[in-house]
C-alpha cells in the first residue's frame, strides 16, 4: 500500500479526500514537522515511508538531484501544480492506481 506525506503547502483538505478512497495519508500538521525545512520534511516523509507531495518545483528538484547524487533511497515525490484540492486528490489517487511502490519509488513525477 503506498502512503503519502504532504508538505506545508499542500491544502489539508487533501487528506480527508484521500482518505475517502482509501489512502494513508500524513501531514505536516498531524506529524509536528511544520516549519522544518524540505530537507527534513523529505527525510521524515522517507522514514515514514511515504510518497512526498508538495508545489514546490523549484526545491524538490533540486532535492532529487542531490539524492540521485548521493545515490540516496526515497519512497517518491510528486510535484503537483496548482489546482482545484478535488482534482487533485483525483490525480493523485489515479496515478497510485496505475503504479506499484516499487515503480514509484526513487522517482520524481509530475502532476
Amino acid at each position: 500500500m503506498i502512503s503519502l506525506y504532504t508538505d506545508e503547502d499542500v491544502d489539508v483538505l487533501i487528506k480527508p479526500l484521500l482518505n475517502a478512497k482509501g489512502l494513508t495519508v500524513f501531514t505536516t500538521l498531524d506529524e509536528g514537522m511544520l516549519g522544518r525545512s524540505d530537507q527534513e520534511q523529505l527525510e521524515h516523509a522517507t522514514k515514514l515511508r511515504c510518497v512526498f507531495l508538495t508545489h514546490n518545483r523549484i526545491h524538490f528538484e533540486e532535492l532529487y538531484k542531490n539524492l540521485l547524487k548521493e545515490n540516496k533511497e526515497h519512497y517518491g515525490i510528486i510535484i503537483a501544480g496548482r489546482r482545484n484540492i478535488y482534482g487533485l486528490a483525483s490525480r493523485i489517487a489515479r496515478l497510485f492506481e496505475l503504479h506499484t511502490v516499487e515503480n514509484i519509488k526513487n522517482n520524481l513525477w509530475y502532476i
